[in-house]
């Protein structure tokens, strides 16, 4: 039981990580695109 409370708290950093860059990603996508079009992001 030990081993897998381990390996939970070790990978949820991770997996939080991985979604948070999809996230930042995308936003950064979408500010260059509206900077390209003469948008403003809001």
């Amino acid at each position: 039981m030990e081993t897998i409370l381990s390996a939970y708290v070790l990978v949820w950093p991770a997996t939080v990580l991985v979604i948070m860059g999809v996230i930042f990603r995308g936003f950064v996508k979408d500010v260059r695109e509206a900077r390209k079009q003469g948008h403003d992001l809001i």
